[in-house]
């Protein structure tokens, strides 16, 4: 089942914050430590409010760290492959591309904006409370298109080149290293998955992205739902931090690194 835990910390965080602020304008029912010592028997706070003091300083800095620096996540699916495999944890640098409102992806403080190349999470358009994450391969205004198993942006082609081939003979995936903006990355294609043929064109609207997963033929990506609005960006992806295959396995750090 899908939830959104940006939003779900939010209002815990919010509703333990306003249960300790009415209690100190009004109810007044917590006392510290050192109240109570000068206090003779037992003194009994209302369990509402000795929770909300006790998680309320916790709650609100995981949701600033969380909001506005970095936020974990994991790898679901094969789309990122060979880049990003499934269970890698991952840390999203939250504020490179502008501070934003927690929920609602309003842009407060202007940073940056993402760059061609970047690996950038989002929520995924047709269904906001999922992330998603991919490359970013189109800009605003940009012209992609794809012809003879090339793509062009604003009719020039992408670089790549051919590393590797498996198996040896008769291959049936490639491996290229390809060059969008500054960044040089792996991308995985089956041969024969598309027809040579097959041709399309998308221009990128204003104020959004074309995306694309790096494992190109198993990708639910920008070509088949279209681009990505600029309130739906979460932040750049930027580290390995561990690693974890799947059932009763202890996490591995063989992956940790930078993500290209």
């Amino acid at each position: 089942m899908d939830f959104d835990f940006a939003l779900i910390l939010t209002v815990v965080t919010l509703i333990a914050g306003v249960i300790c602020l009415a209690d100190k304008l009004f109810f007044k029912q917590h006392k510290s430590p050192a109240m109570l010592a000068k206090q003779e028997g037992v003194y009994k706070e209302n369990i509402i409010i000795e929770y909300a003091y006790s998680f309320f300083p916790v709650l609100a800095v995981v949701w600033v760290l969380r909001s506005f620096l970095f936020e974990p996540f994991t790898i679901p699916s094969g789309s990122m492959l060979p880049t990003l495999e499934v269970g890698d944890y991952i840390l999203v640098n939250k504020y490179a591309y502008g501070l934003r409102l927690p929920v609602l992806g309003t842009e407060i403080f202007a940073v940056g904006k993402p760059q061609r190349g970047d690996v950038m999470v989002f929520k995924f358009p047709p269904k906001p409370s999922m992330n998603f994450i991919k490359r970013v391969v189109g800009l605003p205004g940009d012209k992609i298109h794809y012809e003879k198993d090339s793509l062009y942006i604003n009719g020039t082609m992408v670089g790549r080149k051919l590393v590797r081939q498996v198996p040896d003979i008769e291959p049936w995936e490639q491996y290229y290293d390809e060059v969008l903006g500054n960044r040089i990355h792996l991308t995985r294609q089956e041969v024969g998955r598309y027809p040579a043929g097959k041709e399309w064109s998308f221009t990128v609207p204003e104020g959004q992205y074309f995306m694309m997963g790096d494992n190109r033929d198993n990708s639910n990506d920008s070509r088949f739902w279209g681009a990505v609005p600029e309130k739906n960006i979460v932040g750049r992806a930027v580290y390995v931090w561990t690693h974890k295959e799947p059932g009763l396995k202890a996490p591995t750090f063989s992956r940790n690194g930078a993500i290209q």
